[in-house]
Order: C-alpha cells, then structure tokens, then sequence
C-alpha cells in the first residue's frame, strides 16, 4: 500500500491542474490513478474528499469567469450602444448581441405601438422567413404579446407544444417559417412602461436557465436606454431641422415681403413650403389669391375669428389678424394632417400674410389719395396748370395727353367707394368726384359702358348704370367728356333704362341733343344709311316713301295716293325698308329717331 507522500503528490497533482485550468475529467482522473497504484484506503478516502472540492471549485472558477465574460460583454454592449446615434443602427447591433451572448440561432426586437395595442417586429437577426419581420402581436397574444402585456419575462423549451400561451395563425406560421422551438422573450422597460420585447431562439428544444434569461434582461435594460437615447436624439434633431426649416420659411417669407411680393407670391411660396393648395380671402370673404386649389367658399365666420389653426371640414384655416381687427383669412388644402411644425410654420405664413393685407391697405390708401386728388384736379380745374397734371399723370404711369375714354358710374344702394374698387380693374385711374364714380380708359371703346354695366353690376348685385364719353386727349378734353358722360347717365336714367350702360352715339337724337359734339350727318348716316345706300344702288327712293308714310301718319291708303301708286307697291318698299332698318322700325322709339334723321336728312340736302 502506498502511504502518505503518494497522497501528498496526489493532491499536489490536482492543484497544478487547477492553476493549469484543467477539465474536470482530468482532475477526476488523479484519484483513479492513484487507486491503480494501490494507494491505502484512509489516504483514497481523503483524495476523494479533496478532488470532489478541486472539483467545485473549478465549477465556481468557471461560473465566476463565465460571469466575467457576461459583464464584460455587457458592459462593451453598453459602451458600444452609447457610441450609437442612429435608432435602426442601435436596433439592430442589440438583436446581434442578443444572438451572440445566448448562442442562439436567432435573435429579435419588437416595438410596441400603443395607439393600437399590438407589438410588431422592428428588427431581426438569423432569420430565414420573410413572416417574422412583417409579424405584429396583439397584446397578450403569443409568447411576445404576452411578455409585452405583463412587463414580464416568459421562456419556453417547445413553445410549438407549449399550451400556456395563445397561439395564432400569423404568430404560428412565423415560428413554423423560422423552424423556432425553444424562446426567451423579455421585455424592453423604461420606468415601469413596456415599449418592446426582446427575443433568443433556438430552432431545437432549449432549457432557458435562470442565468440566460438574467442575461438577457441585462441586455434588454441596456438596449431600452439605448433605444430611448436614440429616440431622444432622433426628435432632437427632427426638432432642430424643422428649427432649421422654420428660420429658413421665415427668411423666404420676409425676404418676400422686403422685395415688394404681393400676395399671389406669397400664396405660392407658403403652398410650395406645405405641399398643399392656398388660398386668401379678405375680410368680406373676397378672394385675393389662390394657388394649387380650385375655387374655394370662404371660410365661415366662426373658424376665422382666432388667430390659431382650425380644421375645417377638410381644409386648415388661419385668421389673419391685426390686434383685434380681422384681415383675412389663410386657407390650406389637400393636407389630412398637420403636424406641429407644418402648424406652426401655417400660422407664421399667416402672420406674413396679414402683414402684407396691411402694407397693402396702405399703399392701396396712399395711391388712392393721390390718384384721387390728380382726377379732382383734372375735372374741377383742367387749364390752371395743364403741364403739372400731365407731369403728375406720367408719375402715376398715366399719359393725360393719350386718347382716354371717360366712363360716369352710378349705382343705387351701393357704396360709392365700394363701386369705385369694383370697377378699377377696367381703369386707368379711377376714383370718385363730385358725389359719382369716374373712370379714364387709355384707348377705351365706347361700348366699354354695357360691358362695365354688365360685369360690375353681376359682382356688386346691383344694378349699375354707366355713361361714356370720348375718347378725349388732354386735360381740358378729359374734363368735357366727364360731364357729357355725367349728363348720359342722367339721360339713361330718364329715359328708364337703369343698369344699361351707353355713349351718346348710343343715344340717338338725344345723344346729339345732351352731347358736346353734335354730329348730324353722323346722326343720319348712323339711323338711315341702308337705305340711302340702297337707293344709291339702285336708284330707288325709299326715303320718299318713308317721308310720305310718316307724313301720312302711317296710313297706308294716303300714302299710296300721295306717291300715286298701288297700295301693294307701298306695302312692298316698307318691308324692304323693315328688311334694311330691322324688324323693330316702327317701334315708337325707333319711329321718332327715323322721323328726326329723316327732317335732318331733308334739310341738308335742301
């Protein structure tokens, strides 16, 4: 039997293995050397007793050393997730340490989505199916759905098999598709809120220890952090691009207004910035501009009485304001939503929009006044200075010594200040003298006055009556037609015929009667000349038997007899004269004009 320096070498033996970092197996394997030798009983006892404690504290050894490794690798997940700025990137270096430090076949993520009460598949790792990474779970659904319904950690060896979760098709078919059996899913928390769930599978039955799944967690508290100093930085910088967005509409909207744009301008570059249609309305609900949007009603008086955004039906509305005073309106369409900062930057173009409503009022203001003043000055004393009124006019962009056609507006029941902005798109200068409204048209036709009559009495809804006059040249000229303008509006209105529009030539024998101008051979040409063609023609005299069909008081029987011919021949030659004249000859207005241009036309050629 071998004695005790056997067993003091035996002993030596298992601690240079120990410090060597031997297996268990060749610790296990100095005592059987040792009883192969023959070593005596009491001293094997005591060999026994000493490798079985070499033994666990080569286990501890390796527990503290594996325990190492996790720290040590989680703490490098850690240092290296803090390095990360981007969200996938962090997403997805969390699922590739998952996998790596549980030795999995695959690793992955899900996100929870509150407003909807599922979690979805945010990144994964090893995956071979195109199921897993389009899978969302209804909470309490599955092994996911239900870590991510009670913030806690759930691990199953045969999660197929496994009865305590609720098994859908979706969910089914996804751990099919990847071959999945044993999953560990614990959550992703912040503060006592669940924001996801991470994943380790393996594709082969596996017993999730106490210490994986500890691991696991460590990584997920990790890897929340992570995820909300990703998100937090991933808003920050959202919020310093829309900063960045903000300064820059501001810079584009009041660069704008410096550079005299107007509202049309405007209109285009709040829409291009927003990526809808605008438009602008006043204070009356008028349109001022419009850009990607067809026509559009103005916004009600109940959404246009604040100056913040409102939804309106489909449409976002902004007030345009001036301390209390309501200038307008600003309106966005063919947007579904309006986040923040697009709110904000509407509002601001709002702001813009009300500035320029006011430049415009002024300017609009000052040049009336000044515009008003030069057509006081030119009606009221047309040869005091006659070189200054035309200097004056060419400041305004107006050539007094041009050929300008003089229209007199007038309008029951209307402002006359509103009449005057309803009829300036068609004028040169407009403006108001002497209680009416007064228009110069550079180049304007006479028959300018029933168009005018027409189109502003439709956009005021009321009947506008409108005298013309000239056109005329100079400021003494300009100042005479105004008042033979004026006095075709008075006749206009005598004769009954509110809310036409008309010139003097228009007027027939009372237009030569009221007119400064009194043309009578123009008079005659204009009421009878297809007759006195034709009779040139063809040697007819059809003004005979009109002379002698109204001397006769239009009796036929004795006007036949005074042109000594058949009562049929008569009846003929008038509806040749109805065929030259028109059908409405003898209509008592037509009758008399005939009948005057007929004495005029008698006279002269006497």
């Amino acid at each position: 039997m071998i004695g005790v320096d056997a067993l003091s070498d035996a002993v030596r033996r298992l601690l240079d293995l120990l410090v060597d970092d031997a297996s268990g197996e060749q610790l296990a394997h100095v005592a059987v050397a040792a009883r192969t030798a023959g070593l005596a009983p009491e001293a094997l006892a005591s060999l026994d007793a000493v490798t079985e404690l070499a033994l666990r504290i080569r286990h501890t050894l390796a527990e503290h050393r594996r325990r190492e490794a996790e720290l040590t690798a989680l703490f490098d997940t850690a240092r290296d997730l803090s390095k990360l700025r981007d969200l996938d990137e962090v997403l997805r270096s969390i699922v590739r340490r998952a996998r790596t430090l549980l030795h999995v076949d695959l690793s992955y993520l899900s996100l929870n989505d509150e407003r909807a009460g599922t979690t979805y598949m945010r990144v994964t790792d090893g995956s071979v199916s195109s199921l897993l990474p389009k899978l969302r779970l209804g909470h309490g659904e599955g092994l996911g759905g239900l870590v991510a319904q009670t913030a806690l950690p759930y691990a199953t060896p045969d999660y197929p098999s496994d009865t305590r979760f609720q098994h859908t098709t979706p969910i089914d078919g996804a751990v099919r598709a990847e071959g999945m059996i044993g999953i560990l899913g614990v959550p992703l928390s912040l503060g006592g809120k669940v924001i996801g769930v991470l994943f380790a599978a393996d594709r082969a039955r596996r017993e999730f220890t106490a210490e994986e799944i500890a691991l696991l967690s460590s990584l997920a508290d990790h890897a929340a952090i992570a995820i909300d100093n990703a998100q937090l930085l991933d808003e920050t910088r959202r919020a310093n691009q829309q900063l960045r967005r903000a300064e820059d509409a501001h810079d584009r909207l009041m660069e704008l207004v410096l550079r005299g744009g107007d509202l049309a301008e405007l209109a285009a570059e709040v829409a291009a910035m927003l990526d809808g249609g605008i438009a602008l309305f006043d204070a009356g609900g008028e349109e001022l501009a419009r850009v990607d949007t067809p026509p559009l009603a103005p916004p009600d008086a109940s959404v246009r009485s604040g100056g913040r955004t409102v939804r309106s039906g489909d449409e976002w509305v902004c007030a345009l304001l001036a301390g209390p005073e309501l200038l307008g309106s600003l309106v966005l369409t063919g947007r579904a939503s309006l986040g923040d900062a697009d709110r904000r930057l509407f509002e601001r173009a709002g702001v813009v929009a009300a500035l320029l409503v006011l430049l415009r009022r002024s300017v609009a203001k000052a040049e009336e006044e000044v515009r008003g003043e030069l057509l006081t000055d030119l009606l009221t004393a047309p040869s005091r200075n006659r070189a200054a009124l035309l200097a004056r006019g060419r400041r305004l962009g107006i050539d007094l010594a041009a050929p300008h056609l003089v229209l007199v507006v007038h309008a029951d029941g209307i402002s006359r200040r509103r009449l005057a902005m309803a009829c300036r798109p068609y004028a040169t200068l407009a403006g108001l003298h002497a209680e009416q409204v007064v228009l110069l048209v550079a180049d304007g036709s006479p028959r300018l006055a029933a168009k005018l009559a027409g189109e502003v009495g439709a956009a005021v809804d009321a009947p506008i009556t409108v005298g013309a006059a000239g056109p005329a040249r100079g400021p003494e000229a300009l100042s005479g037609a105004a008042a033979e303008a004026a006095r075709c509006v008075r006749t206009l209105l005598a004769l009954g015929r509110a809310g036409q529009g008309a010139s003097p030539a228009d007027l027939g024998f009372v237009g030569q009667l009221i007119g400064d101008r009194t043309d009578l051979r123009g008079y005659v040409r204009a009421t009878l000349g297809p007759v006195l063609d034709y009779d040139e023609r063809r040697g007819t005299d059809l003004v005979g038997t009109l002379r002698a069909y109204f001397a006769c008081g239009r009796n036929l029987t004795r006007a036949k007899d005074d042109l000594h011919v058949h009562v049929n021949t008569v009846v003929q030659r008038l509806e040749r004269i109805g065929s030259l004249l028109g059908e409405d000859w003898q209509t008592p207005e037509r009758a008399l004009e005939i009948q005057v241009a007929l004495r005029l036309h008698q006279l002269n050629a006497g």
